[in-house]
């Protein structure tokens, strides 16, 4: 599994604080990598867990899920770690890095597949608009995070058996 997403050195010791760029995230959500860095890797594995959800039997699904969540969590364990302290008065994001990453890999899985298929032009033009805006909205929160004015919740990534079924 990703152990990238803990190493969170770059080769000379120097910590990697910023994030990658939108592009860089949505290749790395297509299979290629240019460059060494922890959120590229996740992205990569979060893309392929929703490539196997897509042909996977239902009694698969909730392992797969489990996987996305070790990964979104590690990635939300990394922002903490790595990411600038925002200021105090940074405005509140309402999802966390991992989940926009598991969002972003979805979305690009999901705008991949129409190609391939037989869908409308009208699904087709909306699944790409959903990747786009939401890739521009990752460059947004990106760029935030940087400028330390966005704050991302600390932990609110739920466990997949607490999610089915309803609450418990």
């Amino acid at each position: 599994m990703s152990t990238e997403v803990t190493n969170s050195k770059s080769r000379r010791g120097q910590r990697m604080s910023s994030l990658p760029s939108k592009d860089l995230l949505l290749d790395a959500c297509a299979g290629s990598i240019a460059e060494a860095h922890p959120l590229l890797q996740a992205a990569y594995e979060l893309a392929s867990l929703h490539e196997a959800r897509c042909v996977a039997e239902l009694g698969e699904l909730p392992e797969i899920d489990c996987a996305r969540v070790r990964l979104i969590r590690e990635i939300d364990r990394w922002t903490a770690r790595e990411l600038p302290r925002p200021f105090a008065a940074a405005t509140l994001h309402t999802e966390t890095l991992g989940m926009v990453v598991d969002r972003l890999a979805q979305f690009s899985v999901d705008a991949r597949t129409t190609l391939s298929g037989a869908d409308t032009e009208c699904l087709r033009h909306h699944t790409w608009t959903r990747l786009a805006e939401l890739s521009l909205a990752y460059a947004d929160l990106s760029h935030d995070l940087a400028a330390r004015v966005r704050r991302i919740p600390e932990s609110v990534t739920p466990h997949p058996e607490a999610t089915e079924g309803g609450p418990r």
